[in-house]
């Protein structure tokens, strides 16, 4: 929606609730685009990658192949084309 700037003084708070609709409010000034009106957002904190070294443990054959469980997922109803 785009308003003029006198539209938007009257009524701002319409679009305001129209805003937090999830509207998109273009506020101009002399026909051109000016403002755009949004929902105050509060910034989430910048996340910092670790924190658990030292709490997560992965045991020493993690990687290893089962051949017995990939065999029982072959023959399951997930892939029936193969058996």
């Amino acid at each position: 929606m785009k308003v003029n700037m006198h539209e938007a003084k009257s009524q701002l708070s319409k679009l305001g609730k129209l805003a937090w609709k999830g509207e998109e409010i273009v506020i101009a000034k002399a026909g051109e685009p000016w403002l755009h009106l949004m929902p105050y957002r509060e910034r989430l904190k910048e996340r910092k990658p670790g924190g658990l070294e030292g709490q997560i443990s992965m045991s020493p054959n993690f990687e290893d192949e089962d051949e017995e469980l990939i065999d029982a997922i072959r023959k399951s109803k997930i892939f029936p084309d193969e058996g």
